[in-house]
């Protein structure tokens, strides 16, 4: 998977581009904690349009960012959703974790 990132004042935009799985596990990480540990940053949002693949590891990834964010008071939007990853989503009640566009 390959992500890009931009940040615009205190928003943070994440573009995940490919397979969503526990082989991108380390590149996400380090990227979102990047993104935690700004300060500026309130809010990371995670562009999907472009994911063509989504495994439970995924989800748990989701899981974890949202956790970290949370303690650290930053807010998670999952945008651009493309249909197969807002089924993964909605199968597994994300809807009701996130803010989801």
């Amino acid at each position: 998977m390959n992500i890009q990132t931009t940040i615009n004042r205190d928003q943070s935009l994440m573009r995940l581009n490919g397979r969503f799985d526990f082989n991108s596990h380390k590149t996400f990480r380090e990227t979102y904690q990047q993104l935690l540990d700004d300060d500026s940053v309130k809010e990371i949002a995670l562009d999907l349009a472009q994911v063509e693949y989504l495994d439970s590891s995924a989800l748990g990834m989701l899981l974890q960012l949202k956790e970290k964010a949370d303690s650290k008071r930053k807010v998670i939007k999952l945008k651009n959703c493309s249909q197969l990853a807002r089924d993964v989503l909605a199968i597994a009640n994300f809807d009701k974790l996130f803010e989801i566009s």
